[in-house]
């Protein structure tokens, strides 16, 4: 008896201190995606989505780490081809300051990127890895709906071919759990 009641103590503290902690949710949002750099000329913004999980670990009062894991879909429209898109998935690790306590953060980070699909494989020699900077703000207008805006630059090329790099800037809602 005295082991089944230690049991359920230890099960209800682990599960408090995990939900004070840790926080999960999904999100999903737009993409507004262009590709900058020496060889970018002719391209215009494209339109796309991004969707994916987040887990929000709090590390102190104002701060968190917020790894996601996202599909994304990049790139850009040209006069010259046909609209350029990149599918990767992406994994940012965010440091959170919160600027207003569980309210208000600014969220910045790296992102490290794996590429799934392009439609320009047989014109260029892609890149299956993408590395980029990410910074933004995060508003929590519940204890579990947020939203996110961010802008993701691109530090290494898309292609062997081409000195071009993703720029995104993502629009987000999410739901923790």
């Amino acid at each position: 008896m005295k082991k089944s009641i230690l049991l359920f103590v230890i099960f209800f503290a682990f599960n408090s201190l995990n939900a004070q902690f840790l926080k999960f949710g999904i999100k999903a949002g737009a993409n507004f995606a262009n590709l900058t750099g020496t060889d970018a000329d002719g391209f215009d913004g494209l339109t796309s989505f991004h969707f994916g999980g987040v887990i929000e670990i709090k590390a102190l009062q104002n701060l968190s780490v917020q790894p996601e894991i996202l599909y994304s879909s990049q790139g850009a429209k040209s006069d010259a081809f046909d609209d350029i898109k990149f599918d990767y998935v992406t994994v940012p690790v965010l440091a959170k300051f919160y600027l207003i306590t569980d309210k208000l953060s600014l969220d910045v980070g790296p992102q490290f990127a794996f590429l799934v699909n392009d439609n320009v494989s047989d014109t260029f020699e892609t890149k299956s890895f993408d590395f980029a900077a990410c910074g933004g703000l995060g508003v929590n207008f519940s204890k579990n709906i947020f939203a996110q805006a961010r802008y993701v630059v691109g530090l290494t090329d898309t292609t062997k071919d081409a000195e071009v790099k993703n720029s995104v800037i993502q629009l987000s809602l999410g739901y923790r759990f």
